[in-house]
């Protein structure tokens, strides 16, 4: 397997700025950033998603399922340190902590996935994408702005201890572990022995095997390369196209009817760009965002379906259009020099922000591809 060493900006320290080479000025780049992070955090209610608590703190609400879920709520702390904005990371921070983070039960240590708006628990089981961008995203803060001594302001601090109990659990038979220990892969819940290839974010461990306790950066490493060896044996070798739950051998897990490409199934091109990026790619990965342009360029965006990953289509319509839109334009970045990466990101930036009760999970989608696309997805790395 050839892999493209150095080219990405850990090594390099340069983040290409894709919109910039594909014609766009850097005045309307910049501009269209801070206008997409306006209209999802301070906008209208046709468009944002972030809301302010009554005990000063904040959340991200699913507009479509009007809960806070720990998804949105990292999604969230991401594109605030991107963007500069320790005032509302810290209140979606302070939230997920006072209202999401359980501390009795054999998830103690991990963040129930899904909250009312008034703090609630809908459950008290977590999801593991949560988590893992908790985590990256408070290494981030701690980077940027440093850490405070009062928790859980102490960022890296929590981070360490996040990452920790979710590698250790299990040991003393207080729970399962979020990763399968035999294989170093992600569960879609610590519970279930199955996976979501869209939770798969390798250029996130390989930051995690530097950061995280000394004695389990080894374990990182490791499931950096898992999870890069896992996604072509679940990525059709045409299409691209991955299910949303998958067995650990990389065949689709039709648990629930969610064998097949649909909304959590787009968030693997946006990694695959992001990880691009940041790291580079290996050959196999970088066929896997081509192909997944490949099938796309020929359909209708009005028009998106489910489909099975060898691409059949069925009646159902695409929930989340623009996110879709979005992730495949992310993917450019994995493949800046094919035609269809230009026609990607052209049909990206002439849609706008998704509106109406729908909104949230395409425009969390779309401001990610906004930033990776614009070289402001940073990673941001220790002062000292």
């Amino acid at each position: 397997m050839t892999v493209q060493s150095k080219q990405g900006a850990y090594h390099t320290g340069t983040y290409r700025n894709l919109l910039l080479e594909f014609g766009y000025s850097e005045e309307e780049i910049q501009r269209r950033v801070l206008d997409n992070w306006t209209q999802i955090f301070e906008g209208g209610e046709d468009t944002r998603i972030y809301y302010e608590s009554e005990d000063g703190l904040g959340y991200l609400e699913d507009t479509g399922n009007h809960d806070a879920r720990t998804e949105g709520m990292s999604y969230g702390m991401m594109m605030a340190v991107q963007m500069d904005r320790q005032d509302v990371f810290d209140r979606i921070w302070g939230w997920s902590k006072k209202y999401m983070y359980m501390t009795e039960g054999e998830n103690a240590g991990y963040f129930a996935w899904s909250c009312q708006l008034n703090g609630t628990r809908n459950a008290n089981g977590p999801a593991p994408d949560g988590e893992e961008y908790y985590a990256l995203a408070l290494f981030f803060a701690s980077h940027r702005w440093g850490d405070r001594t009062e928790e859980p302001y102490n960022y890296s601090e929590q981070a360490r201890k996040l990452l920790h109990d979710c590698v250790h659990k299990g040991e003393n038979n207080d729970g399962p572990p979020m990763w399968e220990p035999t294989n170093k892969l992600i569960k879609f819940v610590p519970a279930l022995d199955f996976t979501d290839p869209s939770y798969h974010l390798p250029h996130f461990y390989e930051l995690f095997a530097e950061w995280a306790n000394p004695e389990d950066r080894a374990f990182w490493k490791e499931a950096a390369a898992a999870s890069r060896a896992y996604l072509p044996t679940t990525c059709h070798p045409e299409t691209g196209l991955a299910p949303e739950y998958s067995f650990y051998d990389g065949s689709p897990n039709h648990f629930h009817g969610f064998g097949h490409f649909f909304s959590d199934s787009y968030r693997v091109a946006a990694n695959l760009g992001l990880e691009a990026h940041w790291y580079g790619l290996s050959d196999d990965l970088v066929q896997i965002a081509d192909n997944i342009q490949k099938f796309f360029e020929d359909k209708d965006p009005e028009d998106y379906r489910r489909y099975t990953i060898a691409g059949e289509p069925f009646e159902e319509q695409c929930l989340h259009p623009v996110g879709l839109i979005a992730t495949n334009a992310m993917a450019s970045l994995a493949v800046p020099d094919s035609p269809r990466a230009r026609a990607a990101v052209e049909l990206f930036w002439n849609t706008p922000v998704r509106t109406g009760d729908r909104r949230y999970y395409d425009n969390c989608l779309y401001m990610f591809s906004i930033l990776a696309l614009s070289g402001n997805y940073r990673i941001w790395m220790p002062k000292n």
